[in-house]
């Protein structure tokens, strides 16, 4: 596992207030909406900021590849070492 991934994944966990979840407890090939994580679009919307504020990579809400990259840690993690290379 990656330092990344539980970077992200403690994230998730601070900024939407999830008191009862550990990074260990959060599957990284899991979907963050619906059955996985079950964020729904108002998290979307806080993570994203987060995101862009702690790692300064840039997203398009409207972009279904933006869609895409929140479909799992491994995605955002995939996301944001792409965007730190560029």
């Amino acid at each position: 596992m990656s330092n990344l991934a539980d970077e992200i994944k403690q994230m998730i966990i601070d900024v939407l207030a999830l008191e009862d979840i550990q990074i260990q407890d959060i599957d990284e090939t899991a979907p963050l909406f619906g059955d996985g994580l079950g964020l729904d679009s108002i998290d979307a919307l806080e993570l994203g900021l987060a995101l862009k504020k702690r790692y300064h990579i840039h997203l398009n809400a409207e972009s279904d590849e933006t869609k895409q990259h929140f479909r799992s840690i491994q995605s955002l993690v995939t996301l944001v070492e792409a965007q730190q290379k560029a």
